[in-house]
This record gives C-alpha cells, sequence and structure tokens, in this order.
C-alpha cells in the first residue's frame, strides 16, 4: 500500500509507511528503546528494561507483525503494530501504539490508527483487540475515538474495535477510575506482569 497521498502530522517533517524490508525492523526496536519511562510504562503497562524491549522486537520481526511507522530522516519515531491472529491466546489480532514524547499531540497516532485499520480490514479482519495502561488517557481517548469499548481490568484497559463500525468524530471522555478499580489492579497488576513476560519468552507454567 502506497502512502504518498497522506497528510503529514501538524508540525510533523516525516513520513508514514510500512516497514516491509527484513532490514527495517530494527528501526522498531531502536524506537522503542529511545521510548522514556512513562512511555515505555505507557506502552507495555508496566516499565521494561532494554533486554525486554530488544526481545520483542526481535519476536515482532519474526512472527509476522506488520508496523506501520512515522519516520523522520529514516528514523523511526512512532509506531503502530498490527500483531496477527495467531500470535494471541483467542486467535484475535491485537494492535499496540508507540508515540515518542515529542511527537505527542501532533496528529501522528490519529495517523497511525487510522492505516492500521484500514490495513486490518484489507486482510478482512473482522475485530481488533486494544490493550494500553490504565493511566493512558491520552490512547484510551484515541481508542475511543475509533470505535473501542473499553474495560478495565488487570491494570490495564482492554477493548475490541469492531472494523465493521465507522470512527466516531470525536473522543468519548475517558471513565474515571473508582478506588475499588485502583485496588483490584494493585491485586492483580503482578498477576498480569508475570503471565505477560511468559508468554513473550514462551515459557509454560508447570501442572
Amino acid at each position: 500500500m502506497s502512502y504518498q497521498d497522506i497528510p503529514r502530522p501538524k508540525g510533523a517533517k516525516g513520513t508514514v509507511r510500512t516497514l516491509s524490508r527484513q532490514d527495517e525492523l530494527p528501526l522498531l526496536r531502536d524506537h522503542l528503546l529511545r521510548l522514556d519511562h512513562e512511555s515505555r510504562r505507557d506502552r507495555f503497562h508496566g516499565f521494561m528494561d532494554d533486554s525486554f524491549i530488544e526481545r520483542y522486537a526481535e519476536k515482532c520481526s519474526s512472527d509476522g507483525t506488520l508496523v506501520i511507522a512515522y519516520l523522520e530522516g529514516g528514523v523511526v519515531r512512532a509506531a503502530a503494530e498490527l500483531h496477527p491472529p495467531v500470535t494471541s491466546p483467542d486467535l484475535q489480532p491485537e494492535i499496540a501504539f508507540s508515540v515518542e514524547a515529542g511527537l505527542r499531540r501532533q496528529g501522528v497516532g490519529s495517523i497511525l490508527f487510522r492505516k492500521l485499520i484500514a490495513e486490518a480490514r484489507a486482510k478482512g479482519y473482522r475485530t481488533l483487540r486494544i490493550t494500553t495502561g490504565a493511566q493512558n488517557d491520552a490512547m484510551r481517548a484515541l481508542a475511543n475515538k475509533f470505535g473501542a469499548h473499553l474495560t478495565f481490568r488487570h491494570g490495564e484497559s482492554t477493548g475490541t474495535i469492531d472494523l465493521k463500525e465507522q470512527p466516531r468524530t470525536a473522543p468519548a471522555t475517558p471513565s474515571l477510575l473508582t478506588p475499588m478499580d485502583a485496588a483490584r489492579a494493585v491485586i492483580q497488576f503482578n498477576r498480569a506482569y508475570w503471565k505477560f513476560l511468559l508468554r513473550l519468552y514462551g515459557w509454560k507454567q508447570t501442572a
């Protein structure tokens, strides 16, 4: 798919395209490693060290994950990931987004979101799952704008996007967490964290 007709985000000077060559995929790794502490927390629902990110990016390069990137001078500054159904326990394709701090609130996330949904529809997917940190209000608002119905559980917000629905014109106001929600998050976060690590590294729990 050609992205030459994509308008540039306000104030941005780069281009948006798919990382299609194998030698380009390390650009995703380098982008994720540049994320600051807060951005890493939002992207991975908790702080992850460099070795975790390197292994994660390597896995993306070999499991069929589609990466649509915003690049400036050949450097990836934001990325949208479309993970194939075979990598998900419930066989539902999953999407993820990351934007470096200097590019936030410039429309980059919206453009990546729009192009990723177009790619997913072209592949014949009917629904997408999106998961983001419970405190990542910007991504939760963006997901709501494109029709995601987010619920809070296990210290994160998880939602499903129905690709048959039309995107809403305005983002919904993110729901506020209640004290009971926060208490559940504290109790459940460690369980969710280790479950995520085990799935990433391919470890199996013993019976």
